[in-house]
């Protein structure tokens, strides 16, 4: 398929002004394929006496095509592209008729079978350029139009789309006619769904799933439809410009793609955000965050569009932003921010320290294949820090009277980075353009170091910075409470412009300086001496979940970096975690800890070990919660013992218990989490996953008995596995995604070894059959990752060098193969 590039978009932009598509989808054509014809009113302008440009579309069958009434040739399409030769200046219509594939893989019109009940349902994932998996279209952002949409569907179905929708007869369903939107917006689900209504400000609201997931959507009804009005209502006390469209539906779909997707009007939402097993309150956090961060792109991205991908920040980093924001000062979920510095931020820094690595405003997104790989810890979790950083330094009113200026100057157009520092730069007489040249322009995460020095009673601080941004920061002087020695109690807070113009008097020697406390920058912290030494005994003392944060970030970048020893880290995770209270931090830190620490970053002779002092620690959290009054505390705790068993003993006891010694009882969730487990450590067999999935044949079943299936360690599976995934093209996005979680197991390695050196040349011929998503799958989650050694590390880069991998999976083997190389300097300098 051929990629757009943006000098092809620009001289397109010039050329056309497209007013109107009118599309008709059928949907009743079987399972393979669906009918679309599209209609698109346009306007050829300039003087020149013709002009060629094309239109784009990727049908199983192109079947016909009239440009002002006169048929064109529907072999003469090339690829994804059409072209429309000599046309003159003036109004056209272009119709185009074809037969659609339906995807698998979550692209364009995803077609799915419920294996509960045997209902089938179909959503469109228009994003980025899957525009032309469904119909014909200039497909470029800066080409807004008008859309009007009609859909036959089966019998017994409704059919969601960006406006009201209408049922008409014989299965016809019209939507309401949409204000000005981009190509890439436009949105369709249909099915049996089940759907709960209401209205508020005098606008039809509505929350939808698959009738089987009907009494998980109708238990939370209530909070999903207080966090919308919550944050509906306090987006409109920020932005003056009103809610812009009709109506506001929340689809729950099933093996979606991403997080959610802000389709204007019909946001779409992967289905495991409704709950059918046990979550934690930070669980509850994160949906309500998403909530909040796709309401906030009905204003950052639909209403104002980005001109091209260059500018992803301003649709991603914006609803990132707002929506940690928003969550905080709307709901009950006050302490958001803690989530994002333990889990995004970490995302980003991440992110920012590969070769991968861009600007949050890159300058050369050439096309839209490179476009689509600037989705990323960038985009969001540091654009997102970026801004928070921004609102640190402009001030909230300012930034706020910046942001309804963009919004008045572009409602229903695009705009670019260039427009909105304007917006801001009218609101402030502070250099806005000079804050985004040194934050939106450049990349790495720049480190600062305290030096705390002078005689005790009038000491000096001094912080240290390598990069060249600029920060405002917080920084928090603790003591040592005199009547609790392992309690941490706040001297001061002072606020420092880094550089600083001259050393700060602090007075006697803190027990503890924390930089950048409260987490309103983006920046690496380090620890004075005397200050390490504290976080090594008092840490769990410090009073504010958000400045701990700020701490085991910090330490896990010392990890990362080689500066700490992995083997000091979870020494200092077994003696403070036990007593977090914040469910977010317990979480985040015994996933770095399992994930990286015990798998990639200690040698395998160290693991054992490494994960008999996680399973200690959840043992302690267990044990603290068994007077029941912290259920999610002790759901985190009960996960991770699962993930860290050696042995299979206990967990094999409770799952034929059906219970943890006093709770919880164990629901899907826990079962496959425990079978899992046990498929690794060779404690089970095919027998006792048939005998689960026959008890949960859910979708979320049938993914669980995939993962344990791939996780036996038995040479046979490991060969039924490897051929589903990379020999055989049946697998959806999840079922491929579960497969390969479930192979790679580092307690196997012996026994998938000859797969590493396979896994190079076949995922690059995957994803190219199977395009990005699947490309995506393979390069994050059937990555050989466990193999942290000088072969697998050659091997990939020998791949990168030689075999051409689409650049989907191009990006995620260069980030896998820069954290391979981390792990095996982390392990370098531990052994050092």
């Amino acid at each position: 398929m051929s990629v757009l590039t943006r000098d092809e978009a620009q001289t397109r932009a010039r050329l056309l002004d497209v007013h109107h598509y009118a599309i008709d989808l059928d949907l009743t054509r079987g399972d393979e394929t669906f009918g679309s014809r599209t209609v698109i009113r346009f306007t050829v302008r300039g003087d020149t006496d013709s002009t060629d440009t094309f239109v784009e579309v990727k049908p199983a069958e192109l079947r016909t095509v009239t440009l002002d009434g006169h048929p064109l040739d529907p072999a003469a399409l090339d690829e994804n592209r059409l072209a429309l030769k000599n046309l003159a200046p003036g109004e056209h219509e272009l119709r185009v008729e074809a037969a659609m594939r339906y995807s698998r893989t979550g692209e364009g019109m995803h077609r799915f079978t419920d294996p509960a009940d045997g209902e089938t349902y179909v959503y469109t994932q228009l994003f980025l350029d899957d525009v032309q998996r469904v119909y014909a279209a200039f497909d470029q952002p800066d080409l807004k139009a008008v859309f009007d949409l009609t859909v036959t569907a089966p019998e017994g179905w409704t059919v969601l789309a960006n406006g009201v929708t209408e049922h008409t007869g014989d299965g016809r369903w019209k939507a309401a006619t949409t204000p000005l939107i981009s190509t890439y917006l436009v949105a369709v689900a249909a099915g049996p769904w089940h759907s709960v209504r209401t209205e508020h400000r005098g606008l039809p609201f509505g929350i939808h799933c698959r009738r089987s997931l009907a009494p998980h959507l109708d238990a939370d009804a209530d909070e999903l439809f207080e966090v919308t009005r919550a944050c509906f209502d306090r987006y409109h006390e920020k932005f003056d410009e009103p809610y812009p469209f009709d109506s506001y539906d929340q689809a729950f779909v099933p093996e979606f793609n991403a997080g959610a997707m802000e389709n204007p009007g019909l946001v779409t939402f992967r289905d495991e955000f409704v709950f059918r097993s046990a979550v934690t309150d930070t669980q509850r956090q994160t949906r309500a965050m998403v909530i909040a961060h796709e309401m906030a792109h009905m204003w950052f991205g639909d209403l104002v569009t980005l001109r091209w991908w260059d500018d992803i920040w301003l649709n991603e980093s914006f609803a990132e932003y707002m929506g940690y924001q928003t969550t905080a000062e709307a709901t009950r979920f006050a302490d958001t921010w803690t989530d994002f510095g333990v889990t995004r931020k970490a995302w980003g820094y991440d992110a920012d320290q590969r070769p991968s690595t861009h600007p949050v405003a890159p300058e050369d997104v050439q096309d839209t294949a490179s476009a689509l790989l600037n989705f990323d810890g960038i985009s969001y979790a540091k654009g997102a820090s970026a801004l928070r950083q921004l609102v640190a330094w402009l001030g909230e009113k300012d930034f706020l009277a910046g942001i309804n200026t963009h919004f008045e100057r572009h409602k229903f157009a695009n705009a670019s980075l260039a427009d909105f520092i304007d917006s801001l730069a009218a609101a402030t007489d502070r250099d806005v353009h000079a804050w985004a040249d040194a934050w939106l322009r450049t990349t790495g995460v720049d480190i600062l170091v305290p030096s705390v020095t002078g005689d005790n009673g009038s000491r000096t601080l001094a912080v240290r910075r390598t990069g060249e941004r600029p920060h405002r920061i917080a920084v928090g002087l603790y003591d040592q409470d005199p009547g609790d020695e392992g309690r941490l109690t706040p001297r001061e807070r002072l606020d420092i412009d880094v550089p600083q113009a001259e050393p700060r008097p602090i007075g006697k020697l803190p027990a503890l300086v924390v930089l950048n406390d409260g987490d309103l920058s983006y920046a690496k912290i380090r620890f004075d001496a005397d200050s390490f030494r504290t976080v090594r005994e008092s840490l769990s003392g410090l009073p504010d979940p958000l400045t701990r944060a700020v701490v085991w970030n910090a330490l896990r970048d010392a990890v990362r970096d080689g500066e700490l020893p992995a083997a000091t880290y979870l020494d200092i995770a077994r003696a403070h975690l036990p007593h977090e209270t914040d469910l977010a931090l317990v979480d985040g830190v015994l996933a770095f800890a399992a994930g990286q620490v015990a798998d990639r970053y200690v040698v395998p002779e160290q693991r054992p070990a490494a994960l008999h002092t996680l399973a200690e620690l959840c043992r302690d959290l267990i044990r603290r919660t068994e007077d029941g009054d912290h259920p999610g505390l002790r759901l985190i705790a009960v996960r991770h013992r699962i993930a860290t068993a050696a042995h299979p003993d206990t967990i094999a006891a409770w799952l034929a218990d059906g219970i943890v010694p006093g709770g919880p009882e164990l629901d899907p969730e826990l079962r496959w989490r425990i079978l899992t487990r046990l498929a690794v450590l060779g404690a089970t067999d095919e027998d006792a996953i048939a005998a689960e999935l026959a008890g949960d044949p859910s979708a979320t079943g049938q993914e669980g008995a995939a993962r344990c299936r791939a996780a036996l360690p038995d040479a046979e599976a490991k060969a039924r596995a490897w051929e589903a995934m990379f020999a055989s093209d049946d697998l959806s996005n999840y079922l491929f995604t579960a497969t390969a979680q479930g192979f790679w197991q580092p307690e196997q390695a012996h026994l998938v070894r000859e797969y590493v050196p396979r896994y190079y040349t076949e995922a690059v011929a995957l994803a190219a059959r199977r395009g990005p998503a699947i490309a995506d799958a393979a390069g994050r989650w059937a990555f050989p990752a466990h193999a942290v050694d000088a072969d697998t590390l050659r091997l990939g880069r020998e791949c990168l060098a030689d075999a051409d991998p689409i650049p989907a999976l191009r990006r995620k083997l260069t980030d896998q193969l820069d954290d391979l190389a981390r792990a095996l300097r982390v392990r370098e300098a531990n052994t050092d």
